[in-house]
């Protein structure tokens, strides 16, 4: 859990740091941006190939490697003299935290009955979701307080007892021995559909959320300082909704996906009809913000359960997959936002949102893929 929240700020730091980086290092704000966008580019395209190398490597040697990784490049960034060198800092810290999301899920619920598995992931999101509600403010303080080095500097640290918990305690077993190696109920139709719905609502989110600011001031006419504050709104409603999911995901493990992004698609397009009334903008904000870190944690969770071969090389195409839409939503806000303003854009991701509904919808309506085998062994005819 420690590690999931030290890598999610480690991510998100220069999003509150932009305007002292950019001043420090005399780039300009796109740049900086550059920080964020590149990270999430390199995990969306490393996932899959650093699973493949290092699949049968023993995944507490994994872990610490990573873990190395995240420290030696925190202090690269912290002692960055130039924004090259730090956008090479970042990029590492990247490589390593596409392979830890990959590796990180089968490895913990392995340690735990499979009755709880649920609940285990619920605990892993919601560490990465303090990063967002309590690390990148904390960090944000704290480049304010000092310069932006110093809490650059601070994953660092946090990432040392991390690797020395996981170096001393962590059993060092073959990767295909853990219990959580393969899934309890292969299906690949199932494992294509939780796929294509999961990538699908990350890019409706982020259509919309990557110009959340611009919503919030321009049509909701909030004042900057309570755009701050709605934001922590916003991290805060996406912790609540991941805990409560998280306890109950074991009890009701099939309508969780389809309910968090029904509730994305309702937050969104909600936005878009009533965000000019503040208090609606408020309400719809708080449910899109409850159900966007369920549905990444959900579909981590569905991997488990249904990935047609090694959990953790789907849960490395899941993670690869959100990542890229992610990237795209941003791509299509963008495009979207000259011709039909900030309020289409929002249109634009609650419809793509819909579209992961429907997605959802199809593949409840199919048979259930047959092509199940122990252990989850598919043959080279059952994926044709």
């Amino acid at each position: 859990m420690l590690a999931a929240f030290t890598f999610n700020t480690a991510e998100n730091l220069p999003i509150g740091l932009l305007e002292l980086i950019s001043g420090s290092l005399r780039v300009s704000a796109s740049a900086v941006g550059l920080l964020v966008t590149g990270y999430g580019v390199t995990v969306a395209l490393a996932s899959l190939p650093l699973v493949h190398v290092t699949r049968a490597v023993p995944r507490r040697h994994v872990l610490t490697g990573l873990l190395a990784a995240l420290v030696v490049s925190s202090l690269i960034a912290a002692l960055a003299p130039s924004y090259w060198l730090l956008l090479v800092a970042r990029l590492l810290t990247a490589l390593a935290q596409a392979l830890f999301w990959a590796v990180m899920g089968p490895v913990a619920v392995s340690l735990f009955a499979p009755e709880v598995r649920g609940r285990v992931v619920g605990a892993l999101s919601v560490a990465g979701s303090l990063a967002l509600v309590l690390g990148v403010p904390a960090g944000t303080w704290l480049g304010r307080q000092s310069d932006w080095q110093v809490p650059v500097a601070m994953p660092a640290a946090l990432g040392v007892v991390s690797l020395v918990t996981i170096a001393v305690l962590l059993p060092a077993s073959r990767p295909e021995e853990e219990p959580a190696a393969y899934a309890t109920s292969p299906d690949v139709r199932r494992f294509g559909t939780v796929l294509t719905a999961g990538t699908l609502s990350a890019t409706g989110a982020f259509t919309g959320y990557t110009y959340i600011v611009k919503f919030l001031g321009g049509v909701s006419g909030f004042s900057p300082s309570t755009v701050s504050v709605l934001l922590v709104v916003f991290g805060v409603a996406c912790l609540v909704g991941v805990s409560i999911t998280g306890a109950l995901l074991d009890r009701f493990p099939q309508p969780a996906l389809p309910t968090a992004v029904a509730t994305q698609a309702v937050g969104m397009l909600g936005l878009y009809a009533a965000g000019t009334h503040p208090v609606a903008a408020v309400m719809f904000l708080a449910l899109m913000g409850g159900a966007l870190g369920p549905v990444f944690m959900v579909t981590q969770n569905e991997m488990l359960h249904c990935a047609p071969g090694r959990t953790d090389i789907a849960l490395a195409a899941n993670s690869g997959a959100y990542n890229a839409g992610i990237a795209a939503g941003a791509a299509i806000g963008a495009l979207v936002l000259p011709l039909a303003d900030v309020r289409g854009v929002f249109l634009a991701g609650g419809l793509l949102t819909v579209g992961a509904c429907a997605v959802l919808l199809g593949g409840r309506l199919l048979p259930a893929s047959p092509f199940q085998r122990s252990r989850g062994q598919f043959s080279v005819d059952d994926l044709r």
